[in-house]
């Protein structure tokens, strides 16, 4: 019987070992639910699908070397790519050269797109858009003045995410409602001196909502020091709180802290395509390969299934493994699965339909709190946790010449701008 072939290579060792895990999991067991089913029957030819998966050991060298082979030596008919937005990057130039569709399901670097590639196919929300609605959520808060400050590592995805969430900051409903970015830090987290020039600059500038974007260990290492400083700043968040591990890393001091996720399994969302998010979850569970230690899954499984799902859908459409019909169905593919709604720009492969989903920590779980929070979660003025809330009650009351003075000063600054 002929076959699919579907190469990649994930992180199953090094730094992204994690989520390169999650990822290889999911694609294992989306190859064995589309066998069972009878595979993909392509120009009237039935055919299994296969994975050829390697370790990039977290290292751009090796996945280079990898999707090198894997794009020029005939091992596979569509490629997939790595986990990480640094990885991606290695590999996208590569399936570009060998006229190869990428369907990227692990990173999300809006500069991938920006490249002039045309055969990369995004599954993810891009990372400008990450905390967007954080942003949002900041201008809804029962509070005249929100002094926000971002800080961020210094790479590429990090400068993304905290850009993004700048702009959104300066959108003008958003600051019509009190949202003012008043500081910004990018660079890394020095043990040494990190902590005391940041804190003594949130506290100088009465900073009452933070948001970090970095690297997991940065966001973590950053949420430690906010946490633990009795800065009383209730509303908290990073990219890291996404992150099923996180309530294990951070504990007690990761209650209240908000997060963007690319997908919760508690979302509700009906698929085209594909198993429900719930039935996803249990064939993982049932296969023993539930990621997230409590029987579940967390976000990095769930795109990488539904990367397969949108491909092979696309496969279908173009009846055929030719790589500019295989694009050509991707751009022009519109469905849902239970990852949400799939959609790509045509010309740049940049995903357009998929929306991010807003989490907060409460009792060791992840709650959805935006876009629109389910009907039983209730309704949270402020998401921050309550221990935070009580905490920061004081540090949050203006008073009442202080209020007016800043609206005044606002108001001046608008009408110069």
């Amino acid at each position: 019987m002929q076959k699919l072939t579907i190469g990649l290579s994930l992180s199953l060792s090094g730094e992204y070992a994690s989520m390169g895990r999650q990822s290889e999991a999911a694609m294992r067991l989306f190859v064995a639910d589309t066998n069972a089913g009878g595979g993909i029957r392509i120009e009237g030819i039935r055919r299994d699908v296969a994975l050829e998966c390697v370790d990039d050991q977290s290292c751009r060298e090796r996945a280079v070397e990898i999707y090198r082979d894997l794009c020029f030596g005939g091992r596979a008919n569509v490629i997939f790519g790595p986990y990480s937005s640094a990885l991606a990057r290695a590999a996208a130039p590569l399936a570009e050269e060998a006229g190869m569709v990428m369907v990227n399901h692990g990173g999300g670097g809006d500069d991938l797109y920006e490249r002039g590639h045309r055969t990369i196919v995004g599954v993810l929300t891009p990372a400008s858009e990450y905390l967007t609605g954080v942003a949002r959520l900041l201008s809804t808060l029962k509070l005249w003045r929100k002094r926000v400050a971002i800080i961020c590592s210094t790479g590429r995805f990090a400068r993304a995410v905290a850009g993004g969430f700048e702009r959104a900051c300066s959108d003008r409903r958003v600051r019509r409602h009190g949202v003012r970015v008043r500081l910004k830090y990018t660079g890394a987290f020095a043990p040494e001196r990190t902590p005391n020039l940041i804190i003594r600059e949130l506290r100088r500038n009465r900073i009452n909502a933070i948001v970090s974007a970095g690297s997991y260990e940065y966001d973590i290492a950053l949420m430690r020091l906010v946490t633990s400083a009795q800065l009383n700043i209730p509303v908290i968040g990073c990219v890291a709180a996404g992150v099923t591990r996180f309530r294990d890393d951070l504990g007690e001091n990761g209650e209240g802290i908000i997060g963007p996720s690319q997908w919760e399994q508690q979302a509700d969302i009906t698929p085209e395509i594909g198993p429900s998010s719930a039935e996803f979850v249990r064939r993982m569970r049932v296969q023993g390969l539930s990621t997230d230690g409590d029987g579940g899954c967390d976000y990095p499984a769930a795109q990488a299934y539904a990367a397969g799902l949108v491909t092979l859908a696309a496969i279908r459409a173009a009846d055929s493994l030719d790589q500019k019909r295989i694009r050509a169905a991707l751009s022009d593919l519109r469905t849902t699965t239970f990852f949400g709604d799939f959609a790509i720009d045509a010309v740049t492969g940049r995903q357009t339909g998929h929306k991010m989903v807003l989490i907060q920590w409460h009792g060791g779980r992840k709650v959805i709190i935006g876009p629109a929070a389910p009907t039983d979660s209730g309704h949270l003025e402020l998401p921050s946790g309550w221990g935070h809330i009580l905490a920061s009650y004081r540090s949050l009351r203006l008073t009442r010449g202080e209020e007016e003075a800043d609206r005044n000063k606002e108001h001046e600054g608008d009408e110069q701008g």
